[in-house]
């Protein structure tokens, strides 16, 4: 908050007016005086708390933690028990994206806001327990979104993608998209198989990267463009939305086939986020709409497509990287078609879809089985928690919410807990660099 140059002096009544006053003594003017620059001071410090603004939020690579990107630092947030974990202040610069690996302390940072603490056009590899970048990729436009996995680093420019080696940040592949000003990309976590979906060079297509079988897929998704995507833990299940809002589609990485069509609503939409739950049983997405909603997802076993995308190694050429805890060799990609199980959840559908092929999708799709209204209008990003069957919603209003569904019934979620992570947080390491 702006502080004025000087304090204003208390104003003068008329004498024809008010009576006069005896005037306060020097002892007393000097504590006005320092009443007055404490509350300055007060006022000043939270300011500096409450109105620091975010650039950015997301979620780690197990839904755990989430970072913030502000104009003044980043933040990294445990999600239960919810708490601050530690702050990074730097002078007044702004950090725009902030991702995690996991909850080690190496990160990827990207300057941005008013005042950028580094170039946006460049990549700066942090490592937090010695305090300082350790690595720094450059580029001539501006990044748009970083992804990492133990073994790669993946830079999302507006016309193209980097995937790097973690170990000595040589470039392992180059792909060409059309213009992708969201940084719309996914890469698996998981060390089973690494996988990688971005947007293709058509509008509405995904190009899927299957680098431990060095396949790729190319999948029509859309007819419009695309506005988010994302991929189970393992890789083996992909999820897209287009720019309309109101179908998600489920597809196999494997063989590109088309298992599921989600509908969260009739009326367009801006798709915040989507995420799977790490058995890939749920989906959730978020919009602006304000409401999140909970997918049953029918997956034939998660581990079983995880296998067929072999084992979890980068390789592109003569580079080849095996991640911390694979092995095994490659197996044969399933084939398109292959059975499903049962799932508990039942998303609700239209009394009509036994005419599939004859209506319309809206009578054929599946619609939503639970959902949450998030009380403030607040772009949200959405991921499942480590209790089962709950949610957390990370706003960039600074609000914090995890609610719980009903795995049987579905229906309307229960609000567990909310917290609003601007206020000033007890106890918190904070260092300036």
């Amino acid at each position: 908050m702006m502080m004025p140059d000087s304090v204003s002096p208390p104003s003068m009544a008329s004498k024809s007016s008010s009576p006069s006053r005896q005037q306060p003594s020097d002892v007393e003017q000097d504590e006005n005086l320092i009443q007055r620059e404490n509350q300055n001071q007060e006022e000043q410090a939270e300011s500096q708390s409450h109105d620091w603004s975010l650039l950015s939020v997301g979620f780690n690579q197990d839904h755990g933690c989430f970072a913030c990107g502000t104009e003044t630092g980043f933040r990294i947030y445990n999600c239960d028990p919810f708490m601050e974990t530690f702050r990074r202040e730097t002078d007044g610069a702004g950090i725009a994206i902030v991702e995690m690996l996991f909850r080690c302390n190496v990160l990827a940072l990207v300057g941005g806001g008013k005042n950028p603490r580094y170039s946006p056009n460049k990549v700066m590899i942090w490592d937090d327990f010695q305090s300082r970048c350790i690595g720094e990729l450059s580029f001539r436009s501006e990044v748009r979104a970083v992804r990492l996995r133990r073994d790669c680093i993946v830079v999302v420019l507006e016309h193209k993608i980097y995937v790097y080696n973690f170990e000595n940040l040589k470039v392992l592949h180059q792909i060409e998209t059309l213009s992708n000003m969201k940084g719309i990309c996914a890469l698996s976590p998981a060390s089973t198989a690494c996988v990688l979906a971005c947007p293709g060079q058509r509008r509405g297509e995904v190009r899927v990267e299957l680098y431990s079988v060095k396949k790729t897929r190319f999948v029509q998704a859309h007819e419009s463009s695309l506005a988010c995507l994302t991929l189970s833990q393992s890789g083996a299940l992909l999820a897209t939305a287009s720019t309309k809002g109101t179908l998600i589609y489920i597809f196999s990485t494997a063989d590109g086939t088309k298992l599921q069509e989600l509908r969260r609503g009739a009326d367009r939409a801006d798709i915040y986020s989507i995420a799977f739950s790490a058995n890939a049983q749920w989906l959730a997405c978020s919009s602006d709409k304000g409401t999140v909603h909970v997918f049953g997802i029918k997956v034939a076993s998660d581990e079983a497509r995880a296998e067929a995308l072999g084992p979890g190694s980068v390789s592109r050429g003569n580079s080849t990287l095996q991640p911390v805890g694979s092995g095994g060799s490659g197996s044969s990609l399933l084939l398109a078609g292959s059975a499903f199980l049962s799932y508990a959840a039942t998303n609700a559908g239209s009394s009509l879809s036994f005419m599939k092929g004859v209506l319309p999708k809206y009578f054929s799709s599946e619609w939503s089985f639970a959902q949450f209204r998030i009380p403030e209008d607040s772009r949200a990003m959405v991921a499942f928690g480590p209790q089962k069957h709950t949610v957390l919603i990370a706003c960039a209003n600074g609000s914090f919410y995890r609610c719980a569904f009903d795995p049987v019934q579905g229906g309307e979620m229960v609000q567990q807990e909310y917290e609003s992570f601007k206020k000033p947080a007890e106890n918190v390491k904070g260092v300036s660099v």
